[in-house]
């Protein structure tokens, strides 16, 4: 189990002790994306779906999804999170919307699982709040495309 921080000598899994790493300004950015039809699109930016403003409360889900991330990972510390900015862009060639999640915290970890979190959780709410009008949406390219600070460093997907 050589390199993986999430198991002891034994192979047993245990949370990470953090408490002799440096408090540094660290952010972490995710994406994923919801395909769909391109007249389930029209009906999410036309803001005629029941249950009302999609991309609104996608927002707002994929927030609150950061803001959860330890209750729902096992092993993911719980964090201060300084800012959780969730963005849901149409995208006609998709068809769909691309979601951006953007993390931030002055801490001991990173904010990668956070980030994530809230981008799949955005990603979910949409398919939630249309699934009516079409069960066959897609979501995937969940990814972490940014991260930075910390001993690691700065990372960049390409």
């Amino acid at each position: 189990m050589a390199g993986l921080t999430h198991f002891d000598g034994e192979g047993h899994a245990h949370m990470v002790d953090v408490s002799d790493k440096d408090f540094t300004s660290r952010i972490a950015v995710a994406e994923a994306y919801v395909k769909m039809l391109p007249e389930t699109l029209a009906h999410i930016t036309g803001g005629h779906a029941k249950k009302g403003d999609v991309m609104g409360v996608a927002r707002l889900a994929g927030i609150m999804g950061a803001k959860k991330c330890s209750e729902l990972i096992p092993l993911c510390h719980p964090l201060p999170i300084t800012k959780v900015a969730v963005d849901l862009t149409p995208d006609e060639t998709l068809p769909g919307l691309r979601i951006s999640a953007t993390v931030k915290t002055t801490g001991q970890t990173g904010v990668e699982m956070e980030a994530l979190t809230a981008a799949s959780t955005a990603a979910l709410t949409v398919y939630d709040m249309v699934k009516a009008v079409e069960k066959t949406m897609e979501i995937g390219g969940l990814r972490v495309t940014l991260k930075d600070g910390g001993k690691s460093g700065r990372f960049e997907a390409e």
